[in-house]
């Protein structure tokens, strides 16, 4: 039976292979720290967190997210631990909240590793506070207990680190920081949540944790799934429901109703745009993001199981070697084959769950692709072949496809809202991934600035006419090439920037925009802004960075990429970050400020959920296709006479 704890209260914990989750409705940092019998930590090597994920007996994460796993094997700890203590922390940051009282409570659960709850605790009351101790597992009379704590620190993570004893606690939080500020660099951003419009899961078994970071009440029990196919075992710690919680959305006005199931017992067919929303691209928006977290769970509650039954297989083995007894004779052979037999059935039971799961996305995607608008869709969709320039922004972008090595191939759209909200960095080094390497230095950067080109085009094509305005700077004229279908159709605002002078010019414009329109903003006199001030969304497309930069102009970037996005002036570089070495940390807000893709499929975005190291492979036109040409066409013709 599960504890609900309150502040102050404590527990015993039953066994020590323990996981600790946390849930929040932002992300958070997870961290611990392991102190002896007066609770001090002796130095940083006895605090886990996402700079140095490991200690001895525990592991946290290595980012910022709204859901945290902590592995924990209390018999592995140091012999002097007497106490672990679970820390949260909010990450810093522009835009980020900085009290956990503009959040949701974060809820901490204690499990077993076959997710059967032992304790529970919501963190309740906080306020001013950006770091808390969240709970604490501590030794007592030869066994181990968990106790709630919820002691927040006004000052930070500097200033619970240095409650607990930490020398040098202000360098380490802010190394800790530093490391979370790197992670949620590659982290893809969820979408806003509004409370008629949230996506409701139900907790089920070790894949199940509340997606909105709220749980539910402590005297609810959750809702059971409604799906007789999922697959229970048994076992001494509780049973493990590999089944993945289903959808159900609820926002004005209703998504429309399903269509009826094919035969009994089978689940309904997948309906474009059963999400909640206002209009259809809203609901096609809220729904692949909800296939994005639903396979991103998934993936979780799989992984989760599998862990959990090599887990298994290494403690009966431990026993079986242990006793004398399975010595003699085949008894220790019996016990080896038969743990690995169950783990080899309880692997394979959770396989045939996530593909149940892979199959109802595979399907759902199959009727959601061909539905989708032009913004939302590849350039291989039949769309664009009846493409007309919008009188509307819409509400996002996709900008690549997402896969993850269980998904069997399932691709999910990577969405980003518009007007977007940082700016993009197409990395075109030799990065670890296979294809990267495969790739030659040349190549890479040919295809880096095909991938920016083709945004630019589709940022183009989904704004109306006018509204949208592209900036080249090609300080050595070496992307003349990739650069040409914009060129020929003359949707460039002027011709590509080259040289120290070109440099200077464009960045001196837009900089000057983003001034005056912050200036008019802040007055709230925007009628007073010059009559030859283009107030339209601006995109800067800068090549081959840092080289043609000087001083002047790399501070003047670093303010675009900072300032610009609030006022519409938007950044898209290409470069690679080896050749900015000699700037040394100075560059590390830019690099961060923006998202990171990649020419060639590259394994870098983390989902904001789970926190997986998802696949990101751009979109490409089709070999031979004029879909590029044909649609910067129409938009030219939109716009009538402009640069050529």
């Amino acid at each position: 039976m599960t504890a609900e704890l309150v502040r102050g209260q404590n527990h015993t914990l039953p066994q020590t292979r323990l996981e600790i989750r946390v849930s929040a409705g932002s992300p958070v940092v997870a961290g611990a720290t392991l102190g002896d019998e007066r609770g001090t930590v002796r130095g940083a090597e006895w605090v886990a967190h996402p700079a140095s994920h490991r200690v001895p007996g525990l592991e946290v994460s290595r980012q910022a997210a709204a859901d945290h796993r902590l592995a924990v094997d209390l018999d592995a700890l140091p012999d002097e631990v007497h106490r672990v203590t679970v820390l949260l922390a909010l990450p810093m940051g522009a835009g980020r909240p900085g009290r956990f009282g503009a959040v949701a409570a974060p809820f901490v659960a204690v499990t077993g590793l076959d997710g059967a709850e032992i304790a529970t605790f919501t963190l309740t009351g906080l306020d001013t506070e950006s770091a808390v101790s969240a709970v604490e597992l501590y030794r007592r009379q030869g066994g181990w207990k968990v106790r709630a704590v919820g002691q927040g620190y006004a000052a930070g993570l500097a200033e619970m680190l240095a409650d607990q004893g930490v020398a040098g606690a202000a360098e380490l939080a802010a190394s800790i920081q530093e490391a979370v500020a790197s992670g949620l660099a590659r982290s893809v951003t969820p979408p806003p949540r509004s409370p008629d419009g949230e996506r409701v899961r139900h907790p089920a078994g070790p894949a199940a944790s509340p997606d909105d970071g709220r749980p539910a009440a402590p005297a609810q029990a959750p809702e059971p799934l409604a799906d007789p196919a999922s697959s229970h075992t048994d076992l001494p710690g509780g049973p493990i429901n590999y089944a993945h919680p289903r959808r159900q959305t609820s926002a004005p006005p209703p998504p429309p109703p399903a269509a009826p199931p094919t035969a009994p017992g089978q689940p309904a067919q997948p309906v474009a745009g059963d999400a909640g929303g206002w209009s259809m691209d809203e609901r096609l928006y809220n729904q692949i993001w909800g296939m994005f977290e639903d396979l991103a769970r998934a993936v979780a509650a799989y992984r989760s199981a599998v862990d959990f039954a090599e887990s298994r297989m290494d403690q009966e083995l431990d026993r079986t070697l242990s006793d004398p007894r399975s010595r003699i004779g085949g008894a220790g052979d019996r016990a080896r084959e038969q743990a690995r037999a169950k783990r080899d059935e309880l692997t394979g039971r959770a396989r045939e769950a996530l593909d149940r799961d892979l199959a109802q996305l595979a399907a759902e995607s199959a009727v959601v692709e061909p539905a989708l608008p032009a913004a939302y869709a590849g350039w291989d969709n039949p769309v664009w072949h009846g493409y007309r320039v919008p009188m509307e922004i819409p509400m996002a972008m996709r900008i690549g496809d997402l896969r993850l090595p269980e998904g069997n191939g399932l691709r999910i759209p990577l969405l980003v809202r518009l007007p977007l909200e940082r700016g993009i960095w197409i990395d075109s080094g030799r990065t670890g991934s296979e294809a990267a390497a495969a790739t030659s230095g040349d190549q890479l950067r040919r295809l880096a600035m095909e991938t920016a080109v083709a945004l630019a085009a589709r940022l183009l094509a989904v704004h109306p006419s006018d509204e949208f305005s592209v900036h080249v700077i090609d300080p050595a004229g070496s992307a003349a090439a990739q650069l040409s279908p914009l060129i020929r159709a003359g949707v460039l605002a002027g011709p590509p920037a080259a040289g120290a002078e070109g440099v200077s010019s464009v960045l001196a414009h837009l900089t000057r925009r983003v001034d005056l329109v912050q200036m008019a903003l802040r007055a709230g006199a925007a009628d007073a802004l010059p009559p030859d001030l283009d107030t339209g969304e601006q995109l800067l497309i800068v090549n081959d960075f840092p080289h043609g930069f000087d001083d002047r102009a790399v501070t003047q970037l670093r303010y675009l990429a900072d300032e610009g996005p609030s006022v519409g002036v938007h950044l898209l570089m290409v470069a690679d970050r080896e050749d900015a070495r000699a700037y040394g940390p100075v560059l590390d807000p830019l690099w961060r400020s923006q998202l990171r893709i990649t020419p060639v499929a590259d394994d870098h975005l983390a989902d904001p959920w789970v926190g997986h190291a998802w696949t990101y492979e751009p979109l490409r036109v089709p070999e031979g296709s004029r879909v590029l040409d044909q649609v910067l066409a129409l938009v030219a013709a939109a716009r009538g006479a402009g640069y050529r």
